[in-house]
């Protein structure tokens, strides 16, 4: 990038995970970020209003430096900024190879740019249990307003790839179209065991490997139309607890919310010889909206 001393601050909307206007997930992406204070960019992703808002800079470690804020607080990592933030940074010019290295807060992550598409690289997933993490699978079926007595088709996991999202499986799309969920319930298991949020899911999807939707209310997002960070872990969570054994998944996600925004994840897994996860990449298209003015956040 060019020397951001002698650039002024650039805010964009693009849409990650999707190539059509009416779908996917908006992203706001400020280029140039550099001289603007923490306090400044939380008031810009605050008044913004969307889920993630991701802010670039000049890097030291890698080629660039991106920084995500929800509306509440600044979050380690964002799939769909990401993807959102290095297709606006390759259509105009300002990265020119095939792939990079964005610097985060939690250290350098692997880019790739491939067919008009934006990948980013995750770590092997770690899993983890209810019984371990103290939480009854009763009140994750509370929580997202399913009928008493509702019997999980497998048993909810906390899986991370990066960072920790609750992978709660349910039968089919109607029940998770219909999903009611308790957004302070949902925050508070959340809160409790240190959770992104809970990802829904079901198998029982004709167009894709499963469709999801995604609740995090303790980082200010009700719902989510498409969550690259989450969407990795579940392709793991397919692989190793489903016996997909394949490396190639495609998740949907956005097409059951009450307001639809369809999205397509893609996720490869980076498979040894034994069939182990030793790594992935998640992403897809990005489209840019248009580009804002300033001076109003």
């Amino acid at each position: 990038m060019a020397n951001p001393e002698t650039l002024n601050p650039e805010l964009y909307l693009v849409k990650a995970f999707t190539e059509q206007p009416n779908g996917g997930n908006t992203a706001g992406v400020v280029l140039f970020a550099d001289r603007l204070s923490r306090e400044r960019r939380q008031k810009i992703a605050a008044m913004l209003g969307l889920s993630e808002t991701a802010f670039v800079s000049a890097s030291e470690v890698g080629d660039v430096k991106v920084e995500f804020y929800t509306p509440l607080k600044q979050i380690p990592h964002c799939g769909h900024a990401t993807v959102a933030a290095f297709s606006l940074l390759w259509q105009k010019g300002l990265l020119l190879n095939g792939s990079a290295v964005k610097e985060s807060i939690e250290g350098p992550r692997q880019i790739s740019f491939e067919e008009g598409k934006v990948y980013q690289a995750q770590l092997p997933p770690q899993y983890t249990t209810m019984e371990a993490a103290g939480i009854n699978p009763h009140l994750i079926a509370t929580a997202l307003g399913l009928p008493e007595g509702f019997v999980f088709p497998t048993v909810p996991l906390i899986a991370s790839t990066g960072v920790p999202f609750l992978l709660v499986p349910v039968p089919d799309e109607r029940t998770l179209h219909h999903l009611q969920p308790d957004q302070e319930l949902v925050r508070a298991i959340s809160d409790k065991v240190g959770l992104v949020g809970f990802y829904a899911f079901t198998t029982a999807t004709p167009a894709a490997d499963a469709s999801a939707r995604m609740f995090a209310p303790s980082y200010g997002i009700p719902e989510e139309s498409a969550t690259g960070m989450a969407a990795g872990p579940l392709a793991c969570y397919l692989h190793d607890h489903l016996q997909q054994y394949k490396a190639n998944f495609l998740i949907h996600q956005g097409y059951l919310m009450r307001h639809p925004s369809p999205s397509q994840i893609e996720v490869v897994l980076q498979l040894d010889g034994e069939g182990h996860i030793m790594g992935l990449r998640a992403g897809g298209s990005g489209l840019v909206i248009r580009k804002m003015e300033l001076g109003d956040f």
